[in-house]
């Protein structure tokens, strides 16, 4: 897997129409992907999804890509394309604003030349650290203003 200096990400952009029909082969994986997140993090740090407390999951994961993918990046790599998309989760309004999730995946070039799309992760952000190198923040919604950069996890 790339890391952060193998790779250049194109500068953020409105989706295109190939960027749409690319992550709609997704959008299933994100929401799943989504709902067990929250559900891992709400066994054992709940803070990293309480900007949706109250929130049933079905609204959580209401988004439409067509409407609520708002930006993307991507870069080559050796064995194929990262792709990075910010997408607005329409039930998330709070003093905060807008609420958004980071996704990542690959469009990964297969030993026969076809194109397999595979998703790799959610942006769950441990943030500041204390004295310890403990986290002191947790945040897998984002801000309008939150950059969509290279993440790993």
């Amino acid at each position: 897997m790339a890391s952060e200096e193998q790779v250049e990400l194109n500068a953020p952009h409105h989706p295109t129409e190939k960027a749409f029909e690319a992550f709609e082969v997704v959008e299933h994986t994100i929401k799943s992907e989504i709902l067990k997140s929250r559900h891992d993090w709400n066994k054992h740090e709940p803070r990293m999804w309480s900007r949706a407390a109250g929130i049933s999951d079905a609204d959580l994961v209401s988004f439409n890509i067509r409407e609520d993918l708002v930006e993307c990046r991507s870069a080559l790599t050796s064995y194929g394309t990262i792709i990075l998309g910010k997408i607005r989760l329409p039930a998330i309004h709070d003093d905060e604003g807008e609420g958004f999730i980071h996704v990542r995946w690959l469009i990964d070039l297969g030993l026969e030349g076809t194109d397999d799309v595979i998703f790799h992760s959610l942006f769950t952000d441990e943030g500041n650290r204390d004295e310890d190198g403990h986290p002191t923040t947790w945040r897998a919604i984002q801000t309008r203003d939150t950059p969509l950069e290279f993440f790993n996890e």
